[in-house]
Formats: C-alpha cells, structure tokens, sequence
C-alpha cells in the first residue's frame, strides 16, 4: 500500500494570488526578523540561527506528520524555513567570511544537485504531487536551500554589485513578471514554479531592506521591527482565511 492510499493528500496549498502574497510577504520577514532578532533584540547572528533552527525541527516534525495540507503549520514552517535559511547565508557572509559570490555559486549547485537527486527517486518535482513523507523531505530540503540561495543571490545583487534596494526589488519584480508570463505563454508549469519562488526570496530579501533600513543607505526607514509585526499580521490573516477555508471543506465533505 503506498502513502496515498494510506490516507496521504497534497501537503502543499494551492498556488494561487494569496499563496504568492503569503511566500513573498514570509520571504520578507525572514530578512526583517531575523535581523531584529540578531540586532535590535541582540541576540547575534550565532543565536539567532540555533534558536530559529530548533523552532524549525519543531515545526518540521508537526508538519511531516499531518496528512494532509494544514494552512497553520505549512506556513508557519514557510516562515521559520525563510529565517534559517536567511541566517545561514549571514552566518557564511559575516561569521566566516564567505564571499556572497561563493555562497551563491555554492547554494545554486546544491539545489540543481537536490532537484536531480529528487527527479531521479521520484520521477517528478511538482508541487501538486507531495503526497509521500520522502517527496515532502525533498520538498523542504528544496525550500530551504531556495531561501539560502535567495538570500546570497540578493545580497551579491544590492549590496556586491552595488545595485541597491530600490532598484535590486524593481530587477527580481521585473523577472518574476516575466516569468509569469512564461508560464502563461505555456512554459513548463513546474519549471516556472521553481524559478518564480527562487526569485520571491531576493525579491522579498531587497523589499525588506527597502522599507528597513535607515534613510541614510537608501531605505524607507520603517525599521526591522514594525516592518516585521505589519507583515506578520497581514500573513497570519491570509492564513486564517485559507485554514478556515480548509475547515469548511472538510465540515461540507463529512
């Protein structure tokens, strides 16, 4: 018997508006957050990333054991995931010195290497059949590194090359939007995907920085820390309405 017809269903949502809202909102708070916990809390970087990555097993383990798609725990788990995968870059940038050019060359081979990896045991990559513990493991391993990758791919862009916040959001904006009309000129549905949500992380990592950082460095200086609360309110009220949505599915389906 295989895990579907043991009870499994998709663990992902739907992609919709709101699931793009949601990621590029929780890709933000992954940058804000965790620079408010390192900075402002002062917590530092080493810290923050054990603390954040205990939290992360946590969610992890409640999210691989349900059955099927839980808004809460998904995307709590989305959210932790961002600010790992954030403080993994900064760990490797301020801590040990890696060069952003590095880490970004380094996080691409390694996702290229996970997607093959996962294509090859599983035959597919879409995000409309994780329906298996080991398709979900390679499923967040897959996010996890996207957010790393994201992270170090944005940074190398506003800040190494020199490009800026204002204007490292309008490029990777830009190349999202070409992208979705990639996607719906027919491009391959699971290959746009992945480039899409790879580009949501630098995208949310710039307009992070954007509305965060002081006037001075070319932010909008709203601050890490009522950039990160208006954020995660407007995530958690998109996540009411989606858990809600599920519960009433369930209640008509019974």
């Amino acid at each position: 018997m295989n895990a579907t017809t043991a009870g499994w269903l998709n663990k992902v949502p739907e992609v919709t508006v709101s699931f793009w809202v949601i990621k590029i909102m929780s890709t933000t708070v992954g940058e804000t957050f965790a620079d408010f916990l390192a900075v402002d809390v002062g917590l530092g970087a080493a810290v923050t990333t054990i603390g954040m990555v205990t939290l992360l097993a946590i969610a992890l383990f409640g999210q691989v054991r349900t059955r099927a798609y839980t808004p809460w725990t998904y995307w709590l788990t989305v959210v932790l995931v961002s600010i790992v995968g954030t403080q993994i870059t900064d760990v490797l940038t301020d801590l040990l010195d890696v060069s952003l050019y590095t880490s970004t060359a380094v996080f691409s081979v390694l996702l290229a290497t996970l997607f093959l990896v996962w294509y090859r045991v599983e035959h597919t990559l879409s995000i409309h059949e994780v329906v298996t513990p080991r398709r979900e493991w390679f499923y967040w391993a897959a996010v996890l590194c996207t957010f790393a990758l994201g992270t170090a791919a944005g940074d190398l862009a506003t800040e190494a090359l020199g490009l800026g916040f204002t204007l490292g959001a309008v490029i990777f904006g830009a190349l999202i939007a070409a992208t979705f009309a990639a996607w719906r000129m027919g491009g391959n549905a699971v290959l746009t995907f992945w480039i899409g949500y790879i580009l949501t992380r630098p995208f949310g990592a710039s307009l992070g920085d954007l509305l965060t950082q002081a006037k001075t460095y070319g932010g909008l200086g709203m601050g890490a820390t009522w950039t990160s609360a208006i954020f995660l309110c407007v995530i958690l009220i998109l996540v009411v309405v989606a858990q809600t949505n599920v519960s009433n599915r369930k209640h008509i389906t019974q």
